[in-house]
């Protein structure tokens, strides 16, 4: 149940000492998961979530031993996750000068930001739905904000 911690989960319950302590400690961590829009709107949300889900879980467990996904994961309840929408890429560009955000996000767009993403030495992990072979989704391990926000800025929240 969310918000209530077993004894022997080993996260502190919210409100508590060491639950502020944990949240304080991991306040700066964030991850990032970046979906493709256009799949968003063209598949169920329980498809698209799970994509979300698998990325996430993806990114986490690939980069399990790094000091931040520990310290993100340890934090429970605290875990602060951000869900953004790809955008075309050949609109990238222009997104930097003016931060408007089209409506029709690609595969394209998720390939550039992988792309540049390995550019910066990012840790990330890209989601490909099988069967199908369809790249749905990234995310990033986690990660100071002040460290990847730049790269993410141009991308608008998935709504």
């Amino acid at each position: 149940m969310r918000g209530h911690a077993s004894p022997s989960s080993g996260m502190a319950a919210p409100g508590t000492a060491a639950a502020a302590g944990a949240a304080a400690a991991t306040a700066a961590l964030v991850q990032y998961v970046v979906l493709r829009g256009d799949l968003a709107r063209s598949w169920s949300l329980g498809a698209v979530v799970a994509q979300g889900c698998h990325a996430a879980l993806a990114a986490a467990h690939a980069h399990w031993q790094h000091p931040d996904t520990r310290a993100y994961l340890s934090a429970g309840g605290a875990m602060r996750t951000v869900v953004l929408e790809a955008v075309p890429s050949g609109l990238l560009p222009a997104l930097t000068a003016t931060f408007v955000c089209p409506q029709a996000p690609d595969e394209a767009a998720l390939t550039a930001l992988a792309q540049t993403l390995q550019q910066h030495s990012i840790d990330h992990e890209v989601w490909t739905e099988q069967p199908e072979n369809v790249p749905s989704c990234l995310a990033l391990r986690p990660y100071p904000k002040d460290q990847v926000h730049p790269h993410l800025k141009k991308f608008k929240l998935l709504k």
